[in-house]
């Protein structure tokens, strides 16, 4: 049997208010047989559900494109909706069907002019302090709601209500962009909040990253000096007539209950002034019900030719986590502990009488004495207060903040504190999930559980560098090492498709990318001599890397296409720079920041910064090249790789000795050197015997920081070393992944000794333990321990690699990936000589399968020879094993190693 399941558009369920004018329509096989693969598919889209028209129809198409397919012979109309659906047929020519029905996607507002609302803003004075204003419109309905979409965007963040009822789900909309390039909005389907009658639609306004404090200078108002809202209701009623509600200068605007809301310092909140029901009928802006100071709001002139659908998925409430004790310190704090350091915030019930006080700041630590820790979190509050309104029990949470924790000081609650009063509302963009591991040892396994909260924890709508003190900014160094272990965890297409977005938009016209995407280093003078914040080395190359990132591992060549020009930017600012194009030996570089090899006191390693500049160079390079290949931007390609060995010609004449060794001595050079292709023959074989050395001189430990350690297990695996780099992996004492594991940690760590065996910590000015780029580590634990990857001449999982590489101290790993096709598993195990390894290819996907240690004649595939029969196409054997051609299909594979 044969069918068609998991329908996306722009890799999305039934999404509304897309911007894209040629979305892309993808869709998956389901399949007993093996060896299944589309050979033909026919595409409809209609404005009925059950087509009984349709506006286009692909014809039978042969081929076997279910990825990113584009229906390019629709025009599309702002606002509406679209229904599509596909047959296949498969290799014998057997049909599917006609996928589900009812799978869609629906259009935003697809031109500039068709905002018709202003922009309004709570009138200037009305504030007190930094309270947060509360704008609303009353609104008559006069006949029946047939369907009705709302589009709304903010400058700062907002949350809107609806005749009484919260619209959405989404948090901290519109999101954080290169907001004098771009501003989302976002599209809510509304029907069912509407009434025939009186409606009332109101909004909360908050600082969020336009106004609020933002960096660690202490500055705010970096875009702005004012919250507004610009939002459009659009209500087709039953009889076909159309409503259209506006901001406009008709609105009203009150301050309410949040006193102070800030991204880094928290929030402040007297429920004493509420205003019961202001955002439903029967509120009364001038009088009693509401109160009587309800005031004009202000229409500002601000730009709308900014505005985009919302790129990124939205940021939710994905899980809960109840507390797991309560602590007495030391010091006599009341401490609650909610076992994993998390992000977002904590709900909680007051109980007591009115008018009382409670407080309540979040840490991530405890110290070697078991006290609360503030030291790392800098200038940022992290603190929410509240006051009670009355005599009963009264729960709450924030609105425009999330918080970096795992430990909640309380105070001000009446005794005895409740566990059961308070839970861990976790927050962070809404990523479908797509990765799993798991091996036979629990401490790599909560290793893979602190890099999964890693992510959580720093993909909130920017890829951040840390959560919790006065910093959390895109910095792209970190993004770019982690984004391929990213991929892994989850469907973070969209989300860096939008952050793409925002890097091209700040970069400059000679190429110049930044160290923070969005680019709030450069909004004011920094007060500590914070260096241009533009160039590094392997900060810059994001704008090369993430791109290609996105393409393999999802097979998108939109990116490449939208990218194509920062990407050629950004290495022609290379190539300008100094007297020898092939060279990058000037400027500054973060180079191998935080690495164990720096001198006392330093924050960058002893790897010559100049050797990691060119070494990237020549990286994005190459990766530029084949975007043009990919791209069919023939003089490009060729120009592009001219230009990479020059660079590699270069980076031999400058680094390598002429006995073929490399002239920088350090772990991290070997690393870059081997990782990134520099080196062959003679030379390669010499760096990862040096490698080896530095390893074992160093007791089998490493010194490497963020440029060296994402590739250090790959640079041992790849070049002979396997069993090192398992060696590397399964170290417990300082400095090592699982050190910080055994230290408790639930995510992973800034530096390697955040935390020192003592007890003590690092430093203060910079200690995050919350700090993806050394859960960078989970690539390798996908692509080489499980052996899960993609080759580059079917991107996105269509041609599978699977191979597996099996070391001393795991008994058996597997990994499990969602892909574009389907579900791909690659499990090993192993017991007293015997190898058994399952590998399951999903339909239109094929795969090359590398069985480590195996002899031809001595593999069994479901108990039966290989062969034909068995869906294997081919079989050989080779020096790491043997190597297999396979179609889609469950395969069990065992054999004596």
């Amino acid at each position: 049997m044969l069918e068609v399941y998991d329908l996306r558009c722009e890799y999305r369920i039934n999404p509304i208010g897309l911007g894209a004018r040629l979305p892309r329509l993808s869709w998956k096989l389901r399949s007993e047989a093996r060896g299944t693969r589309q050979s033909a598919y026919r595409l409809q889209v209609s404005e009925d559900r059950d087509f009984a028209s349709f506006l286009w129809d692909s014809g039978r198409v042969e081929g076997d494109a279910s990825v990113h397919v584009e229906p390019t012979g629709v025009a599309l109309r702002s606002r509406a909706r679209y229904y599509y659906r596909v047959e296949v047929w498969n290799e014998r020519g057997e049909s599917s069907g006609w996928s589900a029905p009812g799978t869609y996607w629906e259009t935003g507002l697809l031109t500039t002019g068709e905002w018709t609302a202003d922009w309004i803003s709570a009138p200037q004075g009305l504030e007190p302090g930094e309270a947060c204003p509360m704008l609303r419109k009353a609104f008559r309905l006069d006949g029946a709601v047939k369907s009705a979409r709302l589009y709304a965007t903010a400058l700062g963040l907002y949350e809107l209500e609806l005749n009484g009822r919260r619209v959405g789900d989404h948090y901290f909309t519109p999101g954080w962009t290169s907001y004098d390039a771009r501003l989302q909005y976002q599209a809510y389907d509304v029907t069912e909040y509407l009434v025939q009658g009186e409606n009332v639609v109101g909004s909360w306004l908050g600082n969020g990253w336009y106004k609020g404090y933002l960096g660690w200078d202490g500055h705010n108002e970096l875009y702005g000096e004012r919250t507004a809202l610009l939002l459009q209701l659009h209500a087709t009623l039953e009889d076909g007539r159309e409503i259209v509600v506006r901001s406009d200068g008709s609105w009203k605007a009150a301050t309410g209950p949040i006193l102070l809301s800030e991204i880094y310092h928290g929030e402040t909140y007297d429920a004493r002034l509420e205003r019961d029901g202001w955002s439903s009928p029967g509120c009364a802006e001038g009088g009693e019900d509401g109160g009587g100071d309800w005031r004009d709001v202000e229409v500002l002139e601000r730009p709308k030719d900014i505005l985009i659908a919302q790129e990124n998925v939205p940021v939710r409430k994905i899980e809960e986590i109840r507390p797991i004790g309560l602590i007495r310190t030391p010091e006599g704090d009341t401490v609650i502990d909610m076992g994993q350091n998390m992000v977002g915030w904590v709900r909680f019930v007051v109980r007591g009488e009115a008018g009382r006080e409670v407080e309540l700041r979040h840490a991530e630590v405890l110290d070697k004495d078991g006290n609360f820790y503030l030291g790392n979190i800098r200038e940022a509050k992290q603190t929410i207060r509240y006051t009670k309104r009355s005599g009963e029990p009264e729960t709450f949470e924030p609105r425009f903040t999330f918080q970096g924790f795992r430990y909640v000081r309380l105070t001000g609650f009446a005794e005895p504190v409740r566990l059961e009063d308070f839970a861990g509302v976790v927050v962070h963009s809404d990523m479908e999930r797509t990765g799993r591991f798991e091996c036979s040892d629990p401490l790599v396994n909560q290793l893979q559980h602190n890099i999964l909260w890693g992510l959580k924890g720093n993909f909130l709508d920017v890829p951040t560098d840390c959560p919790q003190r006065d910093e959390r900014l895109g910095w792209t160094g970190d993004a770019q090492v982690f984004a391929r272990t990213a991929t892994y965890l989850a469907n973070a297409a969209p989300f860096f498709a939008k952050w793409m977005g925002d890097l091209k938009a700040d970069q400059l016209e000679d190429g110049s990318v930044p160290f923070v995407v969005p680019n709030m280093l450069v909004r004011k003078p920094s007060k500590g001599g914070f260096p241009p914040p533009y160039n590094s080395a392997a900060w810059g190359d994001a704008a090369t890397i993430v791109p290609w990132t996105v393409y393999l591992s999802y097979g998108d060549k939109r990116i490449l296409e939208d990218q194509y020009d920062s990407m050629k930017g950004w290495v022609e600012f290379i190539r300008r720079q100094g007297d020898n194009e092939y060279l990058w030996d000037t400027g500054f570089h973060f180079a191998d920041w935080l690495a164990l090899d720096a001198k006392p006191g330093a924050y960058m390693g002893a790897t010559d910064m100049h050797y990691v500049a060119t070494a990237y160079y020549a990286y994005s390079t190459s990766i530029v090249r084949k975007a043009a290949e990919i791209l069919g931007k023939t003089e490009d390609a060729k120009r592009y790789a001219e230009l990479y060995e020059g660079i590699v010609r270069a980076f031999h004449d400058e680094y390598v000795t002429p006995s073929g060794r490399l002239a920088v001595p350090t772990q991290t050079a070997q690393v870059v050197g081997l990782y990134f292709g520099l080196l062959e023959g003679k030379a390669k074989e010499k760096a990862a015997a040096k490698l080896a050395k530095l390893l074992e001189e160093n007791d089998h430990h490493l010194t490497t920081g963020f440029v060296g350690t994402p590739y250090l297990n790959f640079a041992l695996s790849l070049n002979g070393h396997n069993d090192e780099a398992y060696r590397l992996l399964l170290q417990k004492d300082f400095p090592s992944w699982l050190y910080q594991v055994t230290k408790g940690a639930t995510t992973i760590w800034e530096h390697w000794d955040g935390i020192r065996e003592d007890g003590t910590f690092w430093s203060d000015a910079m200690n995050s333990f919350n700090h993806y780029a050394y859960g960078a580590i989970g690539d390798w634990l996908y692509r080489c321990v499980a052996g899960i990857d993609t080759a580059e001449e079917g991107a996105g999982y269509k041609r599978l690699r699977i191979h597996p590489r099996p070391g001393e101290g795991l008994t058996w790993a597997e990994g499990r990936l969602e892909t574009m096709y389907g579900t791909v598993v690659s499990r090993w195990s192993r017991s007293e000589g015997g190898m058994e390894v399952r590998v399951v290819v999903p339909p239109n996907a094929t795969a090359e399968i590398v069985l480590p240690g195996a002899a031809l004649e001595g593999v069994r595939e479901n108990g039966g020879a290989l062969g034909a029969a068995n869906g294997v196409s081919s079989a050989e054997q080779t020096a790491e094993g043997v190597r297999l051609e396979a179609g889609s299909g469950d395969y069990r594979f065992v054999y004596q190693i």
